[in-house]
């Protein structure tokens, strides 16, 4: 098997994996790789992977941490059933905060984050469920309140 038909078939088993929503750590990604037949994994490699294919760490449905492929790769956007996971929008004199349902912080930011400078987002941190957006210089902190409002549907 040529080079090219390895990698092609290692990604398709990794996003088979990681679409069972099963596994919360690297290293349990290893182990189902190697199960697969790839036995020259590593943590390093997975780690790249889930890098490159911006995964994230969030909740499943039995409310157990796991990693997730982004519905697409491409600009995420902003579905009714995202928009019921925000709970709140505020800001103070530097930063936009969004509190969201418990585990659904890193998916939203990640929309947010494919945003970027153009939008007015210097930077997203998010935890489990709390995001910190910073603006750029180019924009008012509370210009970035109201399209983030006006992203996400939320009234104040």
């Amino acid at each position: 098997m040529r080079n090219n038909e390895k990698q092609e078939r290692l990604v398709k088993e990794f996003k088979s994996i990681l679409k069972a929503e099963r596994f919360g750590s690297q290293g349990e990604i290893v182990d189902a790789l190697r199960i697969a037949g790839f036995d020259n994994i590593n943590q390093s490699k997975v780690s790249r992977m889930l890098t490159k294919f911006g995964a994230v760490r969030t909740r499943n449905a039995k409310m157990e941490m796991v990693y997730c492929l982004p519905i697409e790769l491409g600009v995420p956007t902003v579905s009714s059933s995202l928009r019921e996971l925000v709970m709140d929008i505020d800001y103070n004199s530097a930063l936009v905060v969004i509190h969201t349902g418990p585990g659904a912080a890193q998916l939203i930011a990640r929309l947010l984050d494919s945003l970027g400078k153009a939008e007015g987002i210097l930077g997203v941190v998010a935890g489990d469920d709390t995001i910190f957006i910073t603006p750029t210089r180019t924009i008012d902190v509370t210009e970035l309140f109201d399209s983030v409002c006006d992203l996400f549907e939320y009234s104040v």
